[in-house]
């Protein structure tokens, strides 16, 4: 608009010079009109494009979704938001979305991946903490908007920051994983239950946490009686560092270490296992389906359909964490012009964690929903607060464990 305006004022100057070397008077006067509606006009232009962009970017959004090594194809958390953008683009026909997969998971690759294609897009979908680290690559594009899904935007020195074109959505995925953990304990014939995840990101931690800090609620207040299992050759240590147990596979596109855990545990004794590990935890699904009497519970979004095993099904439930409606919404706001930047930690309040309990989608007991059912209040209402990665309680010790 600037080099607009520029030449649309130079034009108007040069046609003051010439008419003034022709002669006075007359001519003199109609240049300096000339200059005047040419600077009118280019005013209205200028005030017209700050309506527009004030108004939105419109329909016509060309989105990028940068995911881990799973891709958008995972059925489960990288698909989810994808889906978010789907179901943008069924409303908004004139937009279109790119899947970009960054094939390692490092950190430092996934940062590099949206530095190499932000020119390129109106909005960029980041899913997943390795893209932490995009916060000075939104600042040096303003003109992007992005949307961060799992962690909070970093700078150089890793501290957490907030950016005005980056809205990043973290879920309390320790709420999801309690539920999974009670619906465990509630259901395991064998008293044996266990966790598996990708990488020791914290959302993963929060499942596991979350997890465990379920079980040892039903545990207390039904006494499930019910021990959780962990493979200390597994154990993962999350970005501090930090030994934080469980089972971790290391990698959310690794299906064959997925199945290799899943059939340790399965001939440790259990009989339900809580999978969140993205495309590695369809190795888990196999090992679950090959066995006899066992059940696998979800993550992210409703795996039942992943279940089917012939004539019946593995999947007991599934832990929530309601992220396309969440990116939908953030599309919508980027195209109507309210698009806002800043970190938001989604929760029960508002319906973007829970479970499955749809009939036909679970194979829980009317008793156990029920005990979910009135557990879901407590932690809506901040009654329960499950144990999270980097919280001061811990899955043994937090509030709503009497």
């Amino acid at each position: 608009m600037k080099k607009l305006l520029s030449v649309v004022l130079c034009t108007a100057m040069v046609s003051a010079m010439i008419a003034g070397c022709g002669s006075a008077g007359g001519d003199t006067e109609k240049s300096t009109n000339a200059q005047t509606e040419a600077e009118t006009a280019a005013k209205e232009e200028t005030e017209a494009a700050k309506t527009k962009e004030a108004a939105g970017k419109g329909d016509a959004l060309n989105i990028a979704i940068v995911s881990s090594p799973s891709g958008v194809d995972d059925g489960s958390f990288n698909q989810d938001n994808y889906n978010g953008i789907l179901a943008f683009i069924e409303n908004h026909s004139d937009s279109k979305v790119t899947p970009v997969k960054e094939p390692t998971g490092d950190v430092a690759a996934a940062i590099q991946a949206v530095a190499d294609i932000v020119a390129d897009y109106d909005v960029i979908v980041c899913c997943g903490f390795q893209f932490a680290g995009i916060a000075t690559i939104a600042q040096d594009n303003p003109d992007v908007d992005f949307i961060l899904v799992d962690s909070n935007p970093a700078d150089a020195e890793g501290n957490e920051v907030e950016v005005d074109n980056i809205y990043a959505m973290t879920f309390a995925e320790q709420e999801s994983g309690f539920f999974a953990g009670m619906a465990a304990a509630l259901e395991s014939q064998s008293k044996k239950v266990a966790v598996v995840n990708g990488i020791a990101y914290p959302s993963n931690v929060n499942y596991q946490y979350g997890f465990e800090s379920g079980v040892n609620y039903a545990n207390k207040k039904y006494d499930t009686g019910v021990e959780m299992i962990e493979l200390p050759s597994y154990a993962g240590t999350d970005v501090t560092n930090a030994d934080v147990g469980g089972n971790y596979i290391g990698s959310f596109a690794d299906e064959a270490t997925g199945k290799v855990v899943g059939n340790a545990l399965i001939q440790e004794g259990c009989d339900i296992i809580f999978v969140a590990a993205g495309a590695s935890g369809n190795g888990v699904f196999t090992a679950a389906k090959e066995a006899k009497d066992v059940k696998v519970i979800g993550c992210d979004v409703d795996q039942y359909d992943d279940g089917v095993n012939g004539d019946s099904n593995i999947i007991l439930t599934s832990g929530l964490k309601v992220m396309s409606t969440n990116v939908e919404k953030q599309l919508e706001a980027i195209a109507a012009g309210t698009f806002k930047g800043g970190n938001e930690l989604l929760k029960a309040d508002t319906d973007s964690t829970g479970y499955v309990k749809a009939e036909g989608r679970n194979q829980l007991s009317a008793d156990t929903i029920s005990k979910l059912d009135e557990a879901y209040e407590l932690v809506k209402d901040g009654t329960i607060v499950p144990a999270s990665n980097f919280s001061e309680s811990t899955p043994d010790s937090f509030p709503g464990l009497e």
